[in-house]
C-alpha cells in the first residue's frame, strides 16, 4: 500500500525516528501505525545491542532540583559533537528530572521509571541510541535530600561537563552555590580528612613524593636546592606525639640559630602551622574542608563556612568521562589504512 507523508510524520513524532526509517517501517507493516512503532522499537534494540561494546566517554551531566530533592546524572555519548545535539541535551534534562521525581533506590528501579512520554527510562536510551546513531547510556546518577532548613547549591561548569550538588546547613543559596563552584574546580573526594582511608593516604603520599623526586631532577640541572620529601599527608597522621616532636625540633632549630628564648613563643606558632600545612597535602587535595577556598585563598573552606555560619552536610560531583579509559585514536594510522584499502 502507498505510504503517505502524514503517516511518516505521525510515526516520526511518536518515535523520533528518521524519515527513511519511519517510511521503511510503515512499508514493512503495510501502514499499521502500532506495528510500525513496535518494528522501530525492535530495530532500535538491535542497533543498541550492536553498539553495546563501544566506548561512550563524552556527554553531559544533568542537575535538577525538585523541592527538597536534587538529582545529578552523567549521560554518555561516543562523541562530544553528539553531546551538543538538542535531542541529547533534552534527554539528559528529562532523565535527570525523572530521577529527581522518582527517587529510585538503584539502577534497576531507575530503568523502570516512566518518562514524560510514557516510555521507561531504559527504553528511552535504546531509542536514543537508534535515533542519534551513537551509543547513548546513563552511566550513573546520584540523589541528595535536604530538610526545609537546609539549602541546595547546584552548579554546572563548561556547559555541563561538570555537575555539582551541595547541601548546606545554616547557609543561604548564594553560599551553597559558591561552594558548589569551588567543588567543581577543586575536585575534592570527601568532606573531612577523617573520611580518607589510611591506605589511600599512603598511596597519595607516595605519588606526591615521586613527583618531588622528578622535580628535584630538574632542580639539580640548574643547581637549585632539592625539595624535601613529605613525611605525612594528612591531619589523621599528625598525632599528639608527632606534633610534640615537631615542636621540639623547631625549638632545637631556633636554639641552633641563636634566637633568644624570650621570642620563641612568637615564632613557634607560625612554624608549627607551616609544619601542619606541609604535612597535610593529601587533605588539601581531597578533603574539601581542608582546601584553600578558591575565591579567597587566604582561608580554608572550613573557615569560609564558619564565617558564614554554615556547615557542609553533603555534596556530589560528577565530571564527564572521569575514570573511563578513552580510546586513543591514531589518525595517521587510520588514514594510512584507508588509503591502503
Amino acid at each position: 500500500m502507498a505510504i503517505t507523508a502524514k503517516q511518516v510524520k505521525d510515526l516520526r513524532e511518536r518515535t523520533g525516528a528518521g524519515v527513511m526509517d519511519a517510511k521503511k517501517a510503515l512499508v514493512e507493516v503495510d501502514g499499521d501505525m502500532d506495528k510500525a512503532v513496535e518494528y522501530l522499537r525492535e530495530k532500535g534494540m538491535a542497533k543498541a545491542a550492536k553498539k553495546a561494546d563501544r566506548i561512550a566517554a563524552e556527554g553531559l551531566t544533568g542537575v535538577y532540583v525538585d523541592g527538597n530533592v536534587a538529582a545529578i546524572t552523567e549521560v554518555n555519548s561516543e562523541t562530544d559533537f553528539v553531546s551538543q545535539n538538542d535531542k541529547f541535551v533534552k534527554l539528559v534534562n528529562d532523565v535527570t528530572k525523572t530521577i529527581a521525581e522518582g527517587k529510585p533506590a538503584d539502577r534497576e528501579v531507575a530503568d523502570e521509571l516512566k518518562m514524560a512520554d510514557g516510555k521507561s527510562l531504559a527504553q528511552s536510551f535504546v531509542d536514543a541510541t537508534a535515533t542519534i546513531g551513537e551509543k547513548i547510556v546513563l552511566r550513573r546518577f546520584g540523589l541528595e535530600e535536604k530538610t526545609d532548613d537546609q539549602e541546595f547549591g547546584a552548579y554546572q561548569h563548561n556547559g555541563g561537563q561538570i555537575g555539582v550538588i551541595t547541601v548546606l546547613e545554616g547557609a543561604d543559596a548564594a553560599t551553597a552555590k559558591h561552594l558548589a563552584m569551588h567543588i567543581a574546580a577543586m575536585k575534592p573526594k570527601v568532606i573531612s580528612p577523617d573520611e580518607l582511608d589510611d591506605e589511600f593516604i599512603t598511596e597519595q603520599l607516595a605519588l606526591m613524593n615521586h613527583k618531588i623526586d622528578q622535580d628535584n631532577e630538574s632542580r639539580a640541572l640548574v643547581n637549585k636546592k632539592p625539595l624535601s620529601h613529605l613525611v605525612y599527608g594528612s591531619a589523621k597522621q599528625l598525632t599528639d606525639d608527632v606534633l610534640a616532636k615537631a615542636e621540639e625540633d623547631i625549638k632545637a632549630e631556633l636554639k641552633e640559630e641563636g634566637k633568644p628564648e624570650k621570642i620563641w613563643d612568637k615564632i613557634i606558632p607560625g612554624k608549627m602551622q607551616r609544619f601542619i600545612d606541609d604535612n597535610t597535602q593529601v587533605d588539601k587535595q581531597f578533603a574539601v574542608l581542608s582546601q584553600n577556598y578558591i575565591m579567597d585563598d587566604s582561608k580554608t573552606v572550613e573557615q569560609f563556612l564558619k564565617d558564614n555560619g554554615a556547615k557542609l552536610v553533603a555534596f556530589k560531583r560528577f565530571e564527564v568521562g572521569e575514570g573511563i579509559e578513552k580510546k586513543q585514536e591514531d589518525f595517521a594510522a587510520e588514514v594510512a589504512e584507508q588509503m591502503k584499502n
